[in-house]
């Protein structure tokens, strides 16, 4: 199976040459809504409900998903500044806390951004700001289908 490149951003998903995020199909299931973009943060919100595992806490994975998802989305947005596109290489969480209910915010800021790779740290946090999961994702930053 080889790997698909990611096609340019279409203009109605570009500002001033930095691509804004469009949420896929996963994103949409699992509730989430985009705060803030910027190359410097993204900040997405996801209610804990709809996402629970089977003891009724936010699923470890869902946490993954999202922090991964808003992760990416930050490196593109760094790589759409040089008409490139990136994809996840390495994601690692630490679980923190558990949450049972309300929204949780999900934001991604940079560690470092490179020509060729960039790392965010991306931060869950419940609605008392408790932090419930530290994720660090890296992606690489790739040439794009014209």
């Amino acid at each position: 199976m080889s790997a698909q490149r990611p096609t340019a951003p279409t203009s109605d998903t570009s500002i001033d040459g930095v691509w804004q995020i469009a949420l896929g199909e996963l994103d949409l299931k699992m509730g989430i809504k985009i705060i803030e973009e910027s190359v410097d943060k993204v900040v997405a919100t996801m209610p804990v409900e709809g996402n629970r595992q089977s003891f009724g806490l936010l699923h470890g994975g869902a946490s993954l998903a999202v922090g991964e998802a808003v992760g990416s989305w930050a490196a593109v947005k760094h790589a759409s500044t040089m008409g490139k596109s990136a994809v996840g290489v390495d994601v690692s969480a630490t679980h923190h806390k558990g949450a049972r209910e309300g929204l949780i915010t999900i934001t991604a800021t940079p560690i470092s951004l490179g020509r060729r790779m960039a790392s965010h740290q991306v931060v869950i946090e419940n609605e008392a700001g408790q932090r419930l999961c530290t994720l660090r994702i890296t992606n690489l930053i790739i040439d794009i289908k014209k």
